[in-house]
């Protein structure tokens, strides 16, 4: 039996990370090799290496994968990227998925570096692409506005209710105003760092004058699906995206049962909570393939939501298409801009699965 590749499992927390390193044999095997736990500073990371390099006995393919965890990991992953190794983020969800399949019940930082470790002999897994400084800052950026939106929605919920109610009390009708007032003079200067971000980088300044000019697209949209996008530079097609961002079908069917087909939500929902609005208006403000996509699917669901979660997809992908061709959108473009994704026969196919989704 030859091994083929070795797979460092990373679980990381705010203080230290559980390494295991396994290798996989032709025969499909894995072994794990040793296992480890180290600091999650500057040392520790280099200690990491040292302790690769001990393990790691032959000249075989090796790669890291750990999870995302919130920006914990966010330290290390630029180090090891640094220093010329692959490495794979996970979504939680699925490696967790992958240790349950094994049967594996218990958790613990060991368990799930193992795990880790095992998923990334096994499977092929996307090396992590790093964003580049500017597209980190726009997300830091439209993140932070998003954050302070949600604090202004609150507060102003909470002033509504008491301006309404029996007893006011005149204290916190101005304490509550007064905060309206600081979120949205910080939710400007946030807009006006957007602004200048973008136009100051080239490149983030052509593809917004080619996307925006999708009516309903603005500023900050684009700025979002940039951000958490990285530039789609990690997609290599439509579908991926569509995946990525939560839109892809999920079927309930099986022999006579037929159960309700809806979208996964199993992606980045700041893409999807940014799109909302955007397809109200490019359906209201007469964009014809547009117009066209939300009434054929309202005709046959009686559902307007679904139509408008159809035409946020359709947005998304030929965002996707007009930044990797990198063209100017032209209105007068009647065909579709993205190609039937696998499984169907025509893209109203998928739109039509769409159902109302939760912002």
């Amino acid at each position: 039996m030859k091994n083929l590749k070795y797979s460092v499992g990373i679980d990381v927390s705010m203080k230290d990370f559980a390494c295991c390193i396994s290798v996989i044999n032709d025969e499909q095997d894995v072994k794990v090799k040793a296992t480890h736990k180290f600091a999650n500073i500057e040392s520790g990371f280099g200690a990491l290496l040292e302790w690769v390099k001990r393990h790691k006995k032959e000249d075989l393919p090796l790669i890291y994968t750990m999870e995302a965890t919130g920006v914990y990991h966010e330290q290390l992953a630029w180090f090891l990227h640094h220093k010329g190794n692959s490495v794979s983020i996970l979504l939680p969800n699925k490696a967790k998925k992958h240790l349950q399949a094994d049967g594996i019940r218990s958790k613990n930082d060991k368990i799930d570096a193992r795990g880790l470790a095992k998923v990334g002999a096994e499977k092929k897994l996307e090396q992590w692409t790093p964003p580049s400084m500017e597209l980190y800052t726009l997300r830091y950026y439209t993140r932070q506005h998003q954050s302070l939106n949600e604090f202004y929605t609150a507060t102003a919920n909470q002033l509504h209710s008491i301006e309404h109610s029996q007893f006011k009390n005149k204290d916190i009708i101005k304490q509550l105003k007064s905060s309206l007032k600081l979120y949205e003079k910080h939710m400007k200067e946030l807009e006006k760092l957007i602004a200048q971000l973008i136009q100051s980088d080239p490149i983030l300044n052509r593809h917004y004058k080619n996307i925006c000019a999708i009516k309903g697209l603005g500023l900050l949209s684009f700025a979002v699906i940039a951000a958490e996008t990285n530039g789609f530079i990690l997609f290599d097609n439509a579908a991926s995206l569509v995946k990525y961002a939560g839109y892809d079908v999920i079927e309930n069917e099986s022999g006579k049962h037929t159960g309700r087909t809806k979208i996964s939500k199993k992606g980045n929902s700041r893409i999807r909570r940014i799109l909302h609005m955007p397809a109200l208006c490019a359906v209201r403000d007469d964009q014809p393939q547009f117009q066209k996509l939300f009434e054929r699917v309202y005709e046959r669901t009686r559902i307007k939501m679904k139509g408008y979660v159809a035409v946020q997809k359709k947005l998304l992908v030929m965002m996707y298409y007009l930044w990797k061709k990198e063209e100017k959108y032209d209105p007068a473009f009647k065909k579709e801009v993205a190609p039937a994704l696998p499984g169907a026969t025509h893209d109203e196919l998928l739109n039509e699965a769409l159902i109302k989704q939760q912002n």
